[in-house]
């Protein structure tokens, strides 16, 4: 047995418990986004150092800015089933489990597992990094724990995405860089907003979360408004 799992026998079923992590489940110690660019790593840690947040206002720099498009034509379904396993150009790309589950994975602690599956997490604790709370979090109460579009679908499709390819449009659902679990009524707030609208309650991580969006946005080759550019910037100001 590995010595980064426990097997607990509860009730006659065989329980996988994480404790420090393995490969599903990575160390829960929240990772900046400068040093985050695959997304594989957990959480968003604050930027705090005049140096990091000017390296994060250059990246808001290279952001293009558009006017906000219409729109015309927007399902959840353009850009795939939800949380389904089927991309193809992103980290967990088809490894057997549905994106919402890689992503509980990737930033719970003492992730456990429906017995009998390496996939379906049934319970975890999470650090929220949009307000900071801690969640014990059980699958009976799902919604309490969502997974963020940091760029919202919705904004995507109206910067651009309907031009997008489908498998483009797959990818940027599914993409861990533009994933993050996140307390369920802080998301609901959120919506498909930009950061000129919606921002962290946390005003600590603010700086963290528009760089992630600046770099899900530079990935895509997606432009933002200008008031999103200006309220990503003041995020970041020395």
């Amino acid at each position: 047995m590995s010595t980064k799992d426990a097997i607990a026998l509860l009730a006659g079923a065989i329980i996988v418990v994480s404790f420090i992590g393995t490969a599903k489940t990575s160390p829960a110690t929240a990772a900046s986004p400068l040093g985050n660019l695959s997304g594989t790593l957990p959480g968003l840690a604050p930027i705090i150092s005049g140096d990091d947040k000017a390296e994060a206002r250059g990246l808001v720099k290279r952001l293009r800015v558009k006017r906000l498009g219409p729109n015309t034509g927007y399902t959840r379904t353009r850009f795939g089933e939800n949380w389904a396993d089927s991309a193809t150009g992103v980290p967990y790309a088809r490894n057997g489990c549905r994106t919402r589950d890689d992503l509980l994975a990737r930033d719970g602690r003492e992730v456990t597992y429906r017995s009998g599956s390496s996939c379906e997490v049934v319970s975890m604790e999470l650090t929220d990094p949009y307000t900071g709370r801690t969640i014990r979090w059980r699958k009976k109460d799902a919604d309490e724990v969502q997974v963020d579009h940091v760029v919202p679908l919705n904004y995507a499709w109206r910067m651009g995405a309907p031009r997008w390819s489908t498998s483009k449009r797959l990818d940027f659902a599914n993409d861990p860089l533009n994933l993050l679990p996140v307390d369920g009524d802080a998301n609901e707030q959120k919506d498909a907003s930009g950061p000129a609208s919606w921002l962290p309650p946390q005003r600590r991580i603010r700086c963290s979360y528009v760089t992630r969006f600046a770099q899900v946005a530079l990935k895509y080759g997606m432009p933002v408004t200008a008031a999103d550019k200006r309220a990503m910037l003041a995020q970041c100001a020395a």
